[in-house]
């Protein structure tokens, strides 16, 4: 996929799954995602780490949806 098809699915649907051609997912939120076009490059920030995405290595996106979460 190109990055700008990653881009205006999240814009739609706010919140997806993206799964790169080496098959790792990432879940890309509106706040925390921005596209570098010129790099050629999806930047996740996390609290854990910053990741950089190849753009347009990802190879299929799936709407997230929300679901109440199970006590621990």
């Amino acid at each position: 996929m190109k990055m700008e098809e990653v881009q205006d699915a999240l814009r739609h649907w706010g919140e997806i799954l993206a799964t790169t051609s080496a098959g790792e997912t990432y879940e890309l939120h509106l706040g925390d995602t921005s596209f570098d076009f010129d790099r050629r490059i999806i930047r996740l920030k996390s609290p854990e780490a910053e990741y950089l995405i190849g753009g347009d290595e990802i190879a299929s996106v799936t709407m997230h949806y929300g679901r109440r979460m199970e006590a621990h």
